[in-house]
């Protein structure tokens, strides 16, 4: 059997040690790199699912609007359900971004303002579409530069 020197031993010490701890240092690195690409994912999918979801009512308010303007179709057009969609889409806004909170906000405020003229002006009904367009633009943009 070959006797190991003590300096030949404690070079070796050295390097196990050194190896020990860079690959300590990597997995580390790489549990903090795996945690943050999984909450990144994580906020991204809520982005998108509020994007979605947001869409969705856009229509639906924008469907309410039109029925109550031009079919006066109290039924389809009832302002109480559009209430529920401006609320609702004013929600879902916080979580996809400021732009989109803000184009929101001014939806909501316009709508507060101009709900019960909605079946006489179509200056009202115009803008009110227009601001929908303004809120649905801001969201495909944030989808868009999701990744």
């Amino acid at each position: 059997m070959k006797r190991l020197s003590l300096e030949t031993l404690q070079n070796k010490i050295i390097t196990y040690q050194v190896i020990v701890m860079l690959s300590f240092v990597f997995g580390v690195l790489g549990f903090m790199y795996n945690n943050w690409r999984y909450e990144h994912n994580e906020n991204n999918n809520n982005i998108r699912i509020a994007s979605f979801q947001i869409l969705k009512e856009l229509s639906t308010l924008e469907q309410i609007i039109y029925a109550n303007h031009y079919d006066h179709d109290s039924i389809k057009g009832s302002p109480r359900d559009g209430w529920v969609k401006v609320g609702l889409i004013g929600d879902l806004s916080l979580f996809i971004s400021p732009e989109c909170e803000e184009a929101s906000k001014e939806l909501t405020m316009l709508w507060k303002k101009s709900w019960h003229k909605i079946h006489t002006d179509d200056k009202i009904t115009n803008r009110l579409i227009e601001k929908i367009d303004k809120v649905k633009s801001v969201t495909r943009n944030v989808l868009k530069i999701l990744y």
